[in-house]
């Protein structure tokens, strides 16, 4: 792994030593030898100098870790796909109708879903993230009882959708309606929360790069969730790690599914615009 070394720069009140910096590798990301993922892109316009150019997380792990993702056969992320495209194909509810009677293969129909959301739904007047989307055909086409949110089959399902799409780059709209949840997403991503009084920008934008402790920060993109994490084994939707960065400020949290959590992840995902997708990417 060829690193770009950086020079140490301060940390801003994090509470935590910063041990140094090491910036992302050059190495190129191809899954299964065929797809390559664009990791490293322009910013968008609307994040108005916050970054100087958009990194995927894969760049800021190490090379064991980089390759697990690399190959659909080490990559245990795959095995809640394979959970997800059964269960696409298996009749539920008092309709009695699969995913699949509807929608068809889901390598056609899901091609594309995880690039563009989440996004404005005009029929539900709100963002809906595509567990959302899910939920809303099991209930009002299947008959059938919605998922919890980022757990079990949901995320699995989420996880398999997001794998269609992979190689395609993220293109998430900000503008017309979807732009008030857009900003309500800014506004919490610049908060500062908790008893150490971080925003996801004082790790994410500010000092990523920099080891926290053992934690290579990168810039929390989202362009490769669901995630599998080495550290819990299992595949873990963004609200999840939302959660997790805020209880680890000392704060209250947000849930899972909340209108807070939507708006984050909205915002969040269109800092990744021109990232390719790499769900279920793996991380630490």
């Amino acid at each position: 792994m060829n690193f770009k070394m950086l020079s140490v720069v301060s940390a801003v009140a994090l509470a935590m030593p910063t041990l140094g910096a090491a910036g992302p590798d050059d190495d190129t990301l191809i899954i299964n030898e065929e797809i390559e993922v664009v990791t490293k892109a322009e910013p968008a316009e609307h994040l108005d100098g916050a970054l100087y150019e958009v990194i995927s997380g894969w760049h800021f792990r190490n090379d064991d870790t980089q390759a697990i993702e690399m190959d659909d056969f080490d990559n245990p992320g795959m095995l809640g796909v394979e959970n997800a495209m059964a269960t696409w194909n298996t009749a539920e509810g008092s309709a009695g109708k699969s995913c699949a009677d509807c929608h068809g293969d889901a390598a056609e129909s899901m091609k594309g879903v995880k690039a563009t959301y989440p996004k404005y739904d005009e029929k539900a007047g709100t963002v809906m993230t595509v567990q959302m989307k899910v939920n809303e055909c099991r209930t009002e086409r299947m008959g059938a009882e919605a998922w919890k949110y980022d757990a079990g089959p949901a995320i699995d399902m989420e996880a398999m959708i997001g794998s269609q799409s992979r190689g395609m780059q993220m293109n998430v709209a900000i503008d017309g309606p979807a732009k008030p949840f857009w900003e309500k997403g800014k506004e919490i991503y610049y908060t500062r929360y908790g008893q150490l009084e971080l925003s996801c920008a004082s790790c994410h934008e500010q000092n990523y790069g920099n080891m926290i402790r053992a934690d290579h920060l990168s810039q929390g993109q989202t362009n490769g969730f669901p995630t599998y994490r080495l550290k819990n084994a299992k595949l873990n939707g963004a609200h999840s790690r939302f959660k997790g960065c805020i209880r680890d400020t000392r704060a209250e949290t947000f849930s899972p599914g909340s209108d807070e959590f939507i708006a984050l992840e909205l915002y969040v995902a269109s800092r990744g615009n021109g990232l390719g997708v790499e769900t279920p990417s793996v991380r630490n």
